[in-house]
């Protein structure tokens, strides 16, 4: 890949065109396999599930959306702007669920993101063995397209269509022919923004079957975020400052894109629209509601996604001395600095890999007690 700067300090990341597939059929390569994801890859059997079997998952189940929320109604800061003062509690309602419809159309628009992604992984890794994992984790996404899809046509019909913002960041790292890219684009800022999420829609959603739903989805993301910690602790330390500076400014760069832009009024003025809101004047309201004091206090929720994140690229080395203060305007990094490197949800996760081998290992689980996620540290 001579036409672009690969940032490559480990055998398993070395990468190739993505049209040279010859490279793949070279004799010696078939032998040369790492065997740095042989865990998260024999991990694989025990978070197995099917969204399309019952047994796992049922989208039946009923929930009353025309009354209750899917979300805490808190949760969403509209409501406690004056343009939503004339909804009446019903119109609240239908708007919180349809922000709920927002969301998670972002989150399905994302795991397609993350399909496409692991999949072109496939198409540039040399190493065997790291794609085999990216395969594996093609599989998982898939799964994860499949599940969100049969959610929202189960609540909603169809899901809402992508914010310019994460369609943008999406296609970039998609398209992006740098290793770094793709891993710190999708396995740590995509991936960890997943799983703040999905921690808070585990511990508040009032929609059983989403609870369901995100803790069985956590299940595999436990596992993908590894994957870019193990890049992470292979090639962060061996990065010149040349190096590190481009992959810092990357990273800070897509950050403050996502955290300015990623919910902000314009990319939800068609729903807006619906309920006759003029989503500029939501925005002016919004800028008053939203300071940056009330984004500090949002970020000390340990499930805040943007929390997660800044956590994420912290814990891998991404941010240094150099662009600490500008993650600081937010978090107390030294605070974040002392937590442990368990990230938010690896208990849940754990939680529900027990539940999958309970229903696909049955009297055998026993003997599978202590496969965790922390296996694959």
């Amino acid at each position: 890949m001579s036409d672009v700067r690969q940032i490559t300090k480990d055998n398993a990341y070395d990468a190739v065109a993505p049209d040279d597939f010859p490279a793949m059929m070279e004799v010696d390569r078939y032998n040369a396999r790492s065997t740095a994801f042989d865990k998260i890859i024999s991990a694989t059997h025990d978070h197995f599930w099917d969204p399309l079997d019952k047994k796992y998952i049922d989208y039946s189940e009923p929930f009353d959306s025309e009354n209750e929320f899917i979300l805490p109604e808190e949760f969403i800061i509209e409501l406690r702007l004056p343009s939503f003062e004339k909804l009446t509690h019903k119109q609240k309602v239908r708007f919180a669920n349809e922000s709920a419809r927002w969301i998670l159309s972002s989150i399905l628009h994302g795991e397609q993101g993350a399909l496409a992604l692991s999949a072109s992984l496939c198409h540039i890794l040399r190493d065997p063995g790291a794609q085999e994992y990216a395969a594996n984790q093609a599989r998982e996404e898939a799964r994860h397209v499949t599940g969100f899809a049969k959610y929202i046509e189960a609540r909603w019909g169809k899901p809402l269509p992508v914010g310019q913002t994460l369609g943008d960041l999406l296609t970039d790292i998609v398209g992006a022919r740098e290793v770094y890219k793709k891993i710190v684009g999708m396995q740590m800022l995509v991936e960890g923004l997943a799983m703040g999420a999905f921690a808070t829609l585990y511990a508040n959603s009032r929609d059983p079957l989403l609870v369901k739903l995100t803790q069985l989805v956590m299940t595999d993301e436990a596992f993908h975020h590894k994957f870019g910690k193990i890049w992470a602790d292979r090639t962060i330390p061996k990065l010149s400052e040349e190096e590190q500076n481009i992959i810092e400014d990357w990273a800070a760069s897509c950050f403050q894109t996502l955290l300015f832009n990623l919910v902000n009024p314009e990319q939800k003025q068609l729903l807006y629209k619906e309920f006759g809101i003029d989503w500029q004047q939501v925005t002016n309201e919004m800028i008053e509601a939203v300071t940056d004091e009330k984004r500090r206090e949002d970020m000390r929720d340990a499930t805040n996604i943007f929390r997660v994140l800044i956590k994420t690229l912290l814990k891998a080395g991404i941010i240094t001395d150099r662009t600490k203060a500008f993650y600081a305007t937010y978090v107390d990094m030294d605070e974040l600095k002392s937590e442990g490197d368990r990230m938010v949800g690896d208990d849940i996760a754990e939680d529900g890999i027990r539940y999958l081998q309970k229903i696909n290992f049955g009297a055998n689980v026993d003997a599978l007690k202590n496969v965790s996620v922390s296996a694959a540290e």
